[in-house]
């Protein structure tokens, strides 16, 4: 039996609608941490619940490559390792911690509708809404919080009239106990995402809701859990160590949004209470699924274990004939034939549309670096917005890092290459800023850590230097001459970062804005066909460095 609060705006829905049947053992233990307290008195009942968990799936409804082996992931074999826990186990939660939106082509042509598919027929029991769940209008969002018959939770995201968008907890009831679960969705979303889909809304701090949430529901219920969209970060004054070490009394948080592997849980402990709070995730893109077995015992957590499940992962062996051996991590986990099923139609839609040969490349573009430092991949995009704005007259082009999602392989180039790579649809904005505003961008980029969404790529005729040490931008140099904060310029963007996304505020500052309506992808496409459709990774010194290691070093990194 499950309990929802209810908003004014909103009404809980039923659950769950397949039951579904059991098989024979859990994935493989990739690692395991346990915690043990005091014990309460040992004739009171040990109450043993599973968790099973994901986050950051972003549009990977169905298995794919991701080097150096194919066909890992995917939805079919996921609901083979929650039938078979099921089967197992009388007591388990399906919960997934956000950012189901934005990634393969099977996902994005259709808004996510065969991953919320997936999704129910799998029996998720709730979900947390993460920042990418407003990469399309909120009439999207809206519309798969319907289709979905499980709840996205959000204690956090209410409209400017102060109505929660969604539920904010539910308790399920199992046999002997309650559970509550919590969604907290962080509040950098007021700035991740694309400004017009979350006009209206007021992101609240995730901790000050959390402060006011627990208590209430360690009344009603053995356990809580917070399902969060946050992140781990090293700082404990971030993210999910932040949520543990201010709010006391949560037995576990399933987080998300900083697409960590873990090797074992973060276990933070809250200064004054002493209260322990394990944090798990599960990598990204559904490639595990984690589990988390808890013993509860009189309203407390006295043990849990931790694992994480490879869903086919494979290592690759080159054998001396040449010939490439892939061997499972774990095991090798069937797809549920059903589930496959009723895959079918949207990746046959996705291949119809998306098989187009548009060019080749030499060599692999390789999206790993774009958040760190130049990349051949990043220049690819940032040069095909100033090849296409070029007549407008236009200085610089300018990409964030965070907007490039997947490598460009060597080979043929086809549209879901593209769809792959840049998976937001954004069109091509041509910004003119006076000089001082662009003063302003590039002291903005100086102050972006490596590794954040919003580090730049930018177009030729760009050179600057990013001193870590001082977390300033220096010697900013444009087509020759240095910035001039006297004259006026125009720069070329993505229609995101032109509406401020990723903090990029002081692009709302511009003079004259025009959106060409070009689909970036169809630009770079345009700019691949331009260059006689064959390309090659090139780096051009364009993103340098001063930091500790070595003071003064131009970043010559492969693309």
């Amino acid at each position: 039996m499950c309990f929802a609060h209810e908003d004014s705006a909103m009404r809980a829905r039923t659950k769950r609608l397949v039951n579904l049947t059991a098989a024979v053992l859990v994935g493989l233990l990739l690692a395991c941490s346990t915690m043990k307290e005091a014990k309460p008195p040992s004739d009171s009942p040990v109450h043993h619940l599973v968790i099973l968990h994901t986050n950051d799936t972003h549009g990977h409804p169905v298995k794919f490559f991701k080097a150096p082996a194919p066909d890992v992931g995917g939805l079919a074999a996921r609901a083979t390792i929650v039938q078979r826990t099921r089967g197992q186990n009388k007591n388990v939660l399906v919960l997934d911690a956000g950012d189901i939106n934005t990634g393969r082509p099977e996902s994005n042509l259709f808004k996510a509708r065969p991953d919320i598919e997936g999704f129910n027929y799998i029996g998720y029991d709730a979900m947390a809404i993460g920042n990418h769940e407003f990469d399309n209008a909120l009439d999207v969002l809206k519309e798969q919080m319907k289709l979905a018959d499980f709840p996205f939770l959000s204690a956090n995201v209410r409209t400017k009239q102060g109505e929660l968008l969604t539920l904010p907890y539910i308790i399920k009831e199992f046999d002997g106990f309650k559970v509550a679960i919590f969604g907290v969705t962080t509040k950098e979303t007021e700035f991740l995402a694309f400004p017009e889909n979350t006009r209206g809304l007021v992101f609240q701090d995730e901790v000050e809701v959390a402060k006011q949430l627990v208590p209430e529901l360690r009344k009603h219920a053995d356990a809580v859990i917070a399902l969060a969209h946050l992140g781990i970060y090293n700082s404990p004054k971030l993210g999910s160590k932040r949520l543990a070490t201010e709010v006391s009394g949560i037995d576990l948080i399933v987080d998300g949004h900083s697409h960590t592997k873990l090797d074992a849980p973060i276990v933070m402990t809250h200064p004054d209470s002493g209260h322990k709070t394990p944090i798990v995730q599960a990598w990204k893109w559904g490639l595990v699924v984690g589990r988390v077995d808890l013993f509860i015992q009189e309203k407390r957590v006295t043990d849990y274990k931790f694992q994480a499940i490879p869903v086919n992962l494979k290592e690759v062996e080159k054998e001396p004939n040449g010939t490439m051996v892939y061997h499972f991590i774990g095991e090798d986990i069937p797809e549920d034939p059903e589930l496959v099923r009723l895959m079918e139609p949207y990746v046959e839609g996705a291949n119809s549309v998306l098989s187009e040969v548009v060019g080749q490349a030499e060599a692999t573009f390789f999206y790993r670096n774009v958040r760190k430092m130049e990349t051949g991949l990043g220049n690819l995009v940032a040069d095909s917005m100033l090849w296409y704005t070029k007549y407008l007259g236009v200085d610089f082009a300018l990409q964030n890092g965070g907007g490039i999602r997947a490598d460009l392989p060597k080979g043929p180039i086809t549209q879901r290459s593209l769809h792959e790579i840049l998976p937001f649809g954004n069109s091509v904005v041509v910004l003119t800023l006076d000089g001082a505003t662009v003063q302003s961008l590039f002291e903005y980029i100086g102050s972006i850590s490596r590794g954040q969404g919003a580090f730049p790529q930018v177009s030729a005729g760009v050179s600057i230097t990013l001193n870590t040490l001082t977390k300033k931008c220096e010697n900013i140099m444009i087509n020759g001459e240095p910035l001039d904060p006297e004259r006026t310029y125009k720069v070329a963007t993505n229609s995101y970062l032109a509406a401020g996304g990723d903090a990029y505020r002081m692009l709302l500052k511009a003079l004259h804005r025009y959106d060409s309506s070009a689909s970036l992808r169809d630009v770079v496409i345009a700019y691949i066909e331009h260059l006689g459709g064959t390309v090659k990774p090139r780096i051009s010194g364009r993103i340098n460095f001063i930091d500790k290691r070595t003071q003064s070093e131009s970043m010559q990194e492969a693309a």
